[in-house]
């Protein structure tokens, strides 16, 4: 079941400090990713919060994708929020990528202040 993915608002956004605001902030930036790479190639999981597919392409449909990104849920807020760089991210192995399409770097970051 795919996870429920919201946008959130500016003053949601500012408020979100907690842990529990974690898995808020990692699927709204999910949903922005999917919002602004609009596809089905690549599969982005932030276990144990929330995966979405993304990247025009070949559209996946069952099993295990053959595009896979997978990160935590503290490098993926960093990447969204442009504290970290994608390539940073992987060189430092903080981001497993394999497949086709798999280079996110020209749709990060994602937060727009």
């Amino acid at each position: 079941m795919p996870a429920r993915l919201k946008i959130l608002t500016p003053d949601q956004l500012a408020g979100a400090t907690t842990d529990a605001d974690t898995k808020a902030l990692v699927k709204h930036y999910l949903a922005v990713l999917e919002d602004r790479a609009p596809g089905r190639s690549v599969e982005v999981r932030v276990p144990p919060y929330a995966a979405v597919q993304v990247v025009p392409g070949v559209r996946h449909t069952r099993g295990t994708p053959p595009a896979v990104i997978e990160t935590d849920a503290e490098t993926w807020l960093a990447l969204a929020t442009g504290r970290t760089t994608w390539h940073q991210a992987v060189d430092a192995g903080s981001v497993r990528a394999s497949g086709e399409r798999t280079d996110l770097s020209a749709y990060l970051p994602l937060e727009t202040r």
